[in-house]
């Protein structure tokens, strides 16, 4: 135990010391940052052209198809566009193209007749939907003309037309849609310190073993106390890195809340359950131990550095295989499907698959705690093994040995 706390000790100040370390976390710490302060940071130069900005981009202009239209037709976009100045105009097209191409107005609807139009803008941004608005607004007028025509009043086309239909929707389990970005992220999250850290536990080991490190450290501790030391201190820094990254963000948002207003998308990723937090944090301990200890004992049968990425890939496949059913699974809208269900229950897949379930949809406690029940004890048993192969890869040299001539070492070392 005293050589496990050592070895933990030297790891994990190697790690806080290491400068690669460092600057990555506080490139993702500044990031955050900028992103969370853009809000409040936009908002002092919008309040100074506030104004100008109004006067200049705030007016839609109308051309009536007849003269007679005009007080329905302004009427009608003044009511669907109530934070533009509408105006009627009789001008030529090409003056009003010359109108908003010189920022004297910023759109133009010229009606043809009650069901065409041409709509002029300069810049036509992804965001814009004044068309689908005013298309709406348009097909209600084209209505209510026919239907007088055919004899309605104007009260009871208006009434027709006006008839608001009443719905309430409950939701007995998880919406998909307030959930999918914040599951997103932190799926994201796990599959990039699992497979970064990992990888960095199969590098150290090996780069040890390949300078014959490893023979001088292997006299004064035991080969399963470095092995470990070394995943329990790259576990400690991956959650460290997670924690101060995502707990930057939080304060961050916090301080800035007022600005960023009801954006949708950043308070479904902010406004997520503690237990989830909780959930996440038991599967990432669990699947980073797990796929760490294989990336250990992987990395001890490694006699050069180059032959580390040949070896772990077999494993990145495995979790890459996981990450894409989950989120094939997320984008579908179907996260009980039977793929992911199955891969709930698989050590290697589960600390992604069960985590988007328990998000997304409902998963009955007894399947929740059944899953972390298998994957503790498969680290458990991971580890035991990995630790028997990495005390027998530390001594040996040469050729990485084949699956087939591993098992005969473990069995003979029994």
């Amino acid at each position: 135990m005293k050589q496990f706390k050592t070895i933990l000790k030297f790891e994990l100040k190697s790690y806080f010391k290491n400068k690669t370390f460092i600057g990555i976390t506080l490139f993702l710490v500044v990031a955050i940052t900028l992103v969370m302060f853009f809000p409040r940071i936009t908002a002092l130069f919008d309040n100074d052209n506030d104004t100008a900005e109004q006067e200049k981009n705030g007016i839609m202009l109308i051309k009536p198809s007849t003269p007679e239209s005009e007080e329905l037709f302004c009427s009608a976009f003044s009511a669907c566009f109530p934070d533009m100045e509408v105006k009627a105009t009789f001008e030529s097209d090409e003056q009003i193209k010359k109108a908003i191409t010189e920022n004297e107005a910023e759109c133009a609807f010229v009606m043809t007749s009650l069901d065409s139009y041409t709509y002029y803008v300069n810049n036509l941004s992804i965001y814009d939907t004044r068309t689908a608005t005013a298309n709406e607004a348009l097909t209600n007028i084209y209505q209510m003309s026919v239907m007088m025509s055919s004899g309605m009043s104007a009260e009871q086309a208006g009434q027709i037309l006006s008839v608001q239909i009443e719905s309430e929707t409950v939701n007995l389990g998880k919406d998909h849609t307030e959930n999918f970005f914040y599951t997103y992220i932190m799926i994201f999250a796990l599959y990039m310190v699992i497979l970064l850290y990992g990888q960095m536990v199969a590098t150290s080991v090996a780069t040890e073993k390949s300078s014959r490190a490893m023979e001088l450290l292997i006299t004064s501790a035991r080969p399963t106390s470095m092995m470990f030391g070394k995943i329990f201190a790259a576990c400690v820094a991956g959650l460290s890195q997670l924690v101060l990254v995502f707990g930057s963000a939080i304060l961050f948002y916090k301080i800035n809340e007022d600005y960023w207003g009801s954006n949708p998308l950043i308070s479904s990723i902010f406004n997520m359950p503690v237990s989830l937090l909780v959930y996440m944090l038991i599967f990432f301990v669990l699947g980073f131990l797990i796929y760490a200890f294989l990336y250990g004992a992987i990395g001890s049968t490694a006699s050069k550095l180059e032959d580390i990425n040949t070896s772990v890939m077999p494993l990145s496949f495995m979790f890459i295989i996981a990450f894409m059913v989950v989120m094939t699974s997320m984008t579908s809208g179907d996260v009980s499907n039977m793929a992911i269900r199955i891969c709930s229950y698989i050590p290697f897949t589960s600390p992604m698959a069960m985590f988007t379930r328990i998000a997304m949809s409902s998963v009955p406690i007894y399947e929740i705690l059944i899953s972390i029940a298998i994957l503790a004890v498969s680290v458990v048993g991971i580890g035991i093994v990995s630790a028997r192969i990495y005390r027998i890869g530390v001594v040996l040299y040469g050729t990485p040995p084949k699956p087939a001539a591993i098992i005969k070492a473990l069995k003979n070392s029994k």
